[in-house]
């Protein structure tokens, strides 16, 4: 049931003229993979909407949704205070709803939003083993009608984590988050029922469970080309991001019953013993969590990607394919470069692994970051996967919007592509603000920077 019992404010804001703000390279804990290579011709770039100042003393995740004809903006202010900004397309000013949550230092507070199919917003965020964050609109399409749900389904509730809003079975919306930490966590899904405006288990137990021994992180799940449902993770025993090990998978219809991919049922909840694993990399053996990712061939086959550390101790990016029924592991790199990430808390990545893209023409791309060696997108054979030869990418953001407006040093830019419908003219919303790096989610020393500003960027293919 709905509570009240909070202070909330809404207010119309307009501001006098049009940004002149602009956008540089990623965060590095922020990963936009680019799906082609083929530029189109150039396209004029109109020039941003601001929405509010915000905070910017570390980078957490903000949230950007456009549906009919609405679009939604979550963020922490200047003040660090949850907040939703709304619009109708056609109109400039923005309605902010402040909702009853500061941000403190922890980078992994992100704030994340959906919209069910009858048009009422859902708002979860600033959990980091934490009770539940749940906000739910009474209205539909009203962001201003947002009141804070004290619970989804009232167990596993107390202490979570990554929360995220899916498209689930039959369209229906799925919640999923982390109940424990990092070391001691079980994953959870909920479904939501709009007509009876409640949510209810989608599993009756978790779909991973760590067994108070581990936790998994995970990306997925995905829908293929194939019409499964893909998932690949890896384990971690402790907070200590080097403990990171195993990279597994697992494969659903339906979202209820998972195998291997050899179609063997997997009992639920999967657990470190039960699950498939892609690459058996032990603990301190170079792989991390957020670097392992998923991509297609043109035969429809999964491929799991990361990295890990080779017999030299350098590290390297992997491929593994399904093929026969079996994982084929192709090394990708031949870095001369070892990332010894450890230790707890928000990092900086050294290393970006993206998924293998397949492009219009058949071939495979694939993009890769290093911070000794730089960006570039290899061309891959299809038959083998061994790297042919860098190609050039169009980037999703022109240079126009490639300036940082901050004096104050060390800034950074984030940015966070749009969910949800594109423009009218069928171009791509951005979310964008600037910051300083993560800190290990400890406070910094000395005075913040100034807020900076929020802004959304409609960028045509091809600008």
């Amino acid at each position: 049931m709905m509570t009240a019992s909070y202070y909330k404010t809404s207010r119309r804001v307009a501001w006098p003229g049009p940004a002149k703000i602009a956008l540089i390279c990623l965060v590095p804990t922020l990963w936009l993979g680019l799906d082609g290579y083929a530029a189109g011709p150039a396209q004029p770039v109109p020039e941003p909407l601001r929405v509010a100042r915000v905070w910017s003393g570390h980078p957490v995740g903000f949230s950007l949704l456009t549906r009919s004809n609405h679009q939604y903006a979550a963020f922490y202010d200047e003040n660090r205070q949850m907040t939703l900004a709304s619009r109708q397309l056609a109109d400039k000013t923005w309605t902010l709803t402040r909702l009853p949550e500061r941000v403190g230092w922890d980078s992994h507070n992100y704030v994340t939003m959906a919209m069910d199919s009858a048009g009422h917003l859902h708002l979860s965020g600033n959990m980091h083993g934490n009770p539940l964050v749940y906000f739910r609109s009474g209205k539909s399409l009203d962001a201003t009608s947002l009141e804070r749900v004290p619970s989804m389904v009232g167990a596993e509730e107390q202490r979570t984590t990554y929360p995220v809003f899916m498209n689930g079975p039959e369209g229906r919306l799925v919640f999923s988050y982390r109940s424990g930490s990092s070391g001691n966590g079980n994953q959870f899904y909920n479904v939501y029922d709009t007509k009876a405006q409640g949510w209810r288990r989608l599993l009756d137990q978790p779909l991973l469970d760590g067994a108070g021994q581990k936790s998994a992180y995970l990306h997925g799940p995905t829908p293929g080309p194939d019409g499964w449902l893909h998932l690949c993770w890896v384990w971690r025993e402790t907070p200590d991001c080097e403990t990171s090990h195993q990279v597994c998978y697992a494969r659903s219809r339906d979202w209820i019953h998972w195998e291997t991919s050899a179609g063997q049922p997997l009992k639920l909840p999967i657990t470190f013993e039960s699950g498939e694993a892609v690459d058996p990399v032990p603990s301190h053996g170079g792989v991390i969590n957020g670097n392992v990712t998923l991509g297609f061939d043109a035969q429809r086959r999964p491929i799991v990607s990361y990295h890990k550390f080779d017999a030299q101790g350098f590290t390297q990016v992997y491929n593994a394919r399904l093929e026969n029924g079996q994982w084929r592991i192709r090394q990708v790199t031949d870095w001369k470069y070892r990332w010894d990430f450890k230790g707890r808390g928000s990092i900086e990545f050294e290393i970006r692994v993206g998924g293998v893209r397949l492009q219009a023409d058949g071939s495979l791309t694939q993009q890769l970051s290093n911070r000794q060696y730089g960006s570039k997108t290899l061309r891959l054979d299809p038959a083998t996967l061994a790297p042919l030869e860098s190609v050039a990418v169009k980037p999703d953001i022109p240079s126009k919007v490639d300036k940082i407006e901050s004096s104050f040093p060390g800034m950074k830019v984030t940015r966070r592509a749009g969910m949800g419908d594109r423009s009218p003219q069928g171009h791509q919303y951005w979310l964008r603000w600037e910051t300083l790096p993560s800190n290990r989610d400890q406070a910094r020393t000395g005075p913040p920077p100034p807020p900076s500003w929020l802004t959304v960027w409609e960028i045509a293919p091809g600008s």
